[in-house]
């Protein structure tokens, strides 16, 4: 009975790290398929300040028919950024744009600015825990998010759920338009990790010092 509980463990951690393997390899070639869609729903993960701007002038520009319907996420000590969502849905209706109801969901964060990294170890890893609920339970089929330290465990959650086969989630980061010489430390995380499908840039001197994203110009 041991030999059999050892080989089945051995067994389900084998499938994982091919898994693992696989989605890691698979990232940014799965596009076409997943982009075929008449329709995905994508989940809109918001910062505070520059970084819901930035964001939601980058939703007002999506075809809000094909990328619907849409969930905004916000940190839970964010009073401001979901309002702004709302409001920006709201006009979508007003203009006929939208016809799928948004959802809005707030995740607790994982570190506040100023916060000690040790109590910041706890706080992360109920961010973390928080972000797994929302990701299992919305399964979106793209995450768009542009550096805010909300996104980070968005974003595991999403690439476990390519490890895990539950569903293949298209993750799009693109940095902010006030990052000119260096990744935020959200975007550097993201970019060793490999987590992304796409990674864009909006200044060519980050294109040169991180070959591995995409220069875009200046969106917003």
């Amino acid at each position: 009975m041991k030999m059999e509980v050892q080989w089945l463990l051995w067994t389900i951690f084998s499938i994982l790290v091919c898994r693992f393997g696989f989605a890691l390899w698979s990232r940014g070639r799965a596009l076409a398929p997943c982009l075929s869609k008449r329709s995905f729903s994508t989940l809109i993960v918001l910062g505070s300040g520059g970084h819901t701007a930035e964001m939601l002038d980058l939703v007002s520009m999506l075809n809000h028919e094909r990328y619907s319907p849409r969930c905004y996420v916000a940190a839970l000590t964010d009073n401001m950024s979901l309002s702004k969502a709302q409001r920006l849905e709201e006009s979508f209706i007003q203009q006929a744009a939208a016809n799928h109801k948004a959802r809005y969901l707030q995740i607790y964060r994982s570190r506040e600015v100023g916060q000690s990294y040790l109590t910041s170890m706890a706080t992360t890893t109920i961010g973390m825990a928080h972000g797994l609920w929302i990701v299992f339970r919305v399964r979106p089929d793209i995450i768009l998010c542009n550096g805010p330290g909300t996104c980070l465990p968005i974003c595991i959650a999403g690439f476990l759920l390519k490890v895990l086969s539950f569903k293949w989630v298209v993750m799009v980061y693109i940095e902010s338009i006030a990052r000119v010489r260096k990744l935020s430390l959200t975007g550097l995380l993201l970019y060793k990790l490999c987590l992304m499908d796409q990674f864009f840039v909006q200044w060519p001197k980050l294109k040169n010092k991180f070959p591995r994203a995409q220069y875009v110009d200046r969106l917003m």
